[in-house]
């Protein structure tokens, strides 16, 4: 019966231990700007955003700025290689490319294409390539930068992109029913998990989130199924990026870093 009952307290326990806790980062410095978007920040603190179609790269030193408002508005910005920044104007089928002063180095408009391609996604990959989501035939494919051969890749896809994120070697996105994957430069398809679709996303790992959802931030880890909410001062706020242990709040005020280890 002794025996029963410390079997039964060590359960109690580890259970009581393994409750999600709320993480609580410390906040590191802000930096004040005026932007209509926020698209992250690179590893020598440089931050990126956007206001009236400019993109805007700033530190504590200087400010550099790309624009071509005949292009329209400013779709994404892709900074993972802070030397080949990626500018997405959606609205022109058009991708620019900067270097790290933000000057043009390359214009890609895939309406001259010699055959029908309509961009919807890009993204860095790997060995001077480009992720790029056609949403005529509904497939990704890998754009040669060098060659300017583009390589289709899978299947097309069933559903609606409605967020996505790309590293060097993998495109992850979350369809419009919620269902979250992963497709490598191969063309191999992971389903992750299925989700609520959340406000605002970021995929951090192969199996890990940080997500907007209620104005309250959380990190999910659907690998070990557990999910933390994120403590942050601010209330309100427009967007965040989350990088080297480093979350970033984007405000109308401008931008706070907060120190986190992430589980």
């Amino acid at each position: 019966m002794k025996k029963l009952f410390y079997l039964f307290f060590f359960y109690i326990t580890l259970t009581g231990n393994s409750q999600a806790q709320d993480l609580v980062p410390l906040a590191q410095d802000s930096i004040a700007i005026k932007a209509d978007n926020y698209f992250g920040f690179d590893g020598y603190q440089n931050y990126y955003f956007s206001s009236n179609d400019i993109v805007i790269k700033k530190n504590k030193l200087a400010t550099l700025q790309f624009q071509d408002l005949s292009l329209g508005e400013v779709t994404k910005v892709d900074v993972l290689n802070p030397l080949k920044i990626i500018v997405f104007y959606e609205k022109f089928n058009t991708v620019v490319i900067l270097d790290n002063q933000m000057n043009e180095t390359e214009r890609i408009n895939f309406s001259e294409r010699d055959f029908s391609i309509v961009v919807s996604a890009v993204g860095v990959a790997d060995q001077n390539k480009l992720w790029i989501f056609n949403s005529l035939n509904q497939k990704l494919a890998l754009y040669d930068l060098i060659t300017k051969n583009i390589q289709e890749i899978g299947n097309s896809l069933e559903n609606e992109i409605a967020n996505y994120q790309t590293d060097y070697n993998y495109f992850q996105w979350i369809s419009k029913s919620g269902q979250w994957n992963s497709c490598d430069r191969y063309g191999s398809v992971r389903n992750i998990t299925k989700l609520e679709l959340p406000e605002k996303i970021q995929i951090i790992a192969p199996n890990t989130i940080v997500y907007l959802k209620e104005n309250t931030l959380f990190v999910g880890d659907f690998e070990i199924g557990k999910k933390n909410k994120i403590k942050i001062v601010e209330k309100t706020f427009r967007n965040f990026y989350y990088k080297d242990q480093i979350l970033s709040i984007f405000t109308n005020e401008g931008i706070t870093n907060y120190k986190i280890n992430l589980p």
